[in-house]
């Protein structure tokens, strides 16, 4: 059995590796015993030397040896080819346990800027397509998330807000997205934000790719409803889907603390874009963030989190 997984650019370690074991268990429930072979590719993830960063080897690294080869009989990454020589198992748990080792309480508090790399390259203009399809990996640059042209070279931290033309900060989206898309401090934060857009509007991707390949590609059937609301119903709908806030989130928070703080945040490291005053990513991306902060101070003594 074959299995294939694309780690693409908007996927962290965190997502990548849920997703890795949640497929694998799935192919051990439905076939036990069928020798399973994994093939991984990545896009992106480079870091300042142009070789796979620190989330890519990860998981081509530690993470396969360690947690997935027990249920493979091999695996193979653009760095190496792996074998098992034992018999594979089948298992394979249901979920596992991750954190995001590079977010530190320190930028949480001090609202610093993330991006990925350390070294931004410091070129004035931005990146062209064809240099931003170099780095994924493509032939020819569509939007990240729904695969649609033509595209905008989307900043993934604004330079606004200090971001830089480095290719690496940059996504490919149609101008719909583009639009709705967060601008915000943290480009992990933003990535996030393309990796649940991209499951969000699924449909529109898949529709592309069956009228590409009609034969290959179920007809996804008509568009879905799009799913309507006020702009702060929208908001807690992003926060409940993207960022895991629960009923108790917010009926029992500190309210009051968490504006204060929600206010600073949005003054200090967020920007508009389009003209666009409100976006529901970015005051999602806001709340969260202050949330954090309360959090954060309560822990050491601060204000509680809890009204």
């Amino acid at each position: 059995m074959a299995i294939y997984h694309d780690m693409r650019v908007e996927e962290d370690f965190e997502r990548c590796a849920q997703r890795l074991v949640e497929t694998i268990a799935f192919a051990a429930q439905t076939q036990p015993g069928k020798r399973r072979r994994l093939y991984l590719d990545v896009q992106g993830h480079r870091d300042d030397a142009g070789d796979y960063d620190r989330d890519a080897r990860e998981i081509m690294g530690n993470f396969l040896r360690a947690a997935l080869m027990p249920y493979l009989s091999e695996a193979f990454t653009p760095h190496a080819e792996y074998r098992n020589p034992r018999r594979q198992r089948d298992d394979v748990p249901d979920v596992i346990a991750v954190v995001d080792p590079d977010e530190r309480p320190d930028d949480v508090l001090d609202l610093a800027k993330r991006v990925r790399g350390v070294e931004q390259d410091a070129r004035r203009s931005r990146p062209s397509l064809s240099a931003i399809a170099g780095y994924l990996g493509v032939e020819e640059v569509a939007c990240t998330i729904c695969w649609s042209t033509p595209v905008h070279r989307a900043h993934a931290v604004p330079d606004s807000l200090g971001g830089s033309n480095d290719v690496r900060n940059f996504a490919p989206l149609c101008e719909e997205h583009h639009r709705q898309a967060p601008d915000v401090i943290d480009a992990e934060a933003f990535w996030r934000w393309i990796d649940y857009a991209c499951q969000k509007d699924k449909w529109k991707r898949l529709a592309l790719m069956h009228k590409a390949a009609p034969a290959l590609i179920p007809d996804p059937g008509p568009e879905p409803e799009r799913v309507s609301g006020t702009f702060f119903e929208q908001v807690k709908r992003e926060l409940t889907d993207l960022y895991g806030w629960v009923e108790n989130d917010f009926e029992g928070l500190a309210w009051s603390r968490v504006l204060d703080d929600f206010y600073v945040v949005l003054e200090q490291a967020t920007g508009k874009h389009f003209g666009v005053d409100r976006k529901v990513s970015t005051y999602a991306w806001a709340y969260n963030m202050a949330k954090k902060r309360v959090e954060l101070r309560s822990l050491t003594g601060g204000d509680p989190l809890q009204a």
